[in-house]
């Protein structure tokens, strides 16, 4: 494999439209609609793609989603800047950046329907 573009059946399209795009910075790729109406985005930041499309509630209207499921994204940015960034846009942070034993400097944060993701890079060396 060479690269992969999970999709996150969502509660609210829009809102989710705008947490990736306006708050992570996610640019939209395609819009897919059906009868004139909205029912999924490809998004993109740098190599990596969401899909996000909307739930049609056949299993249900309190089926909880995100559970036991984290993403964890690499950059080759400045994980510090990038956090405070999302911060300035609105967005919540599941905990701040910090150096993980492993070698890489993360913070988490959780979309609007439970998907938990990690953003990290390769941490400073002293």
């Amino acid at each position: 494999m060479r690269e992969a573009s999970p999709g996150f059946t969502v509660n609210d399209l829009e809102k989710s439209l705008a947490w990736y795009r306006d708050v992570l910075g996610f640019a939209v790729e395609e819009r897919w609609e059906q009868e004139g109406k909205l029912t999924g985005v490809s998004l993109r930041a740098g190599g990596v793609s969401f899909m996000i499309g909307q739930d049609d509630w056949k299993k249900g209207r309190d089926r909880k989603k995100g559970e036991g499921f984290r993403l964890y994204c690499t950059t080759t940015q400045n994980v510090d800047a990038l956090a405070e960034g999302i911060k300035a846009r609105g967005g919540k942070l599941d905990y701040e950046p910090r150096d993980e034993p492993w070698g890489m400097r993360d913070f988490a944060l959780t979309d609007p329907d439970g998907f938990k993701l990690t953003i990290g890079a390769e941490a400073k060396k002293a």
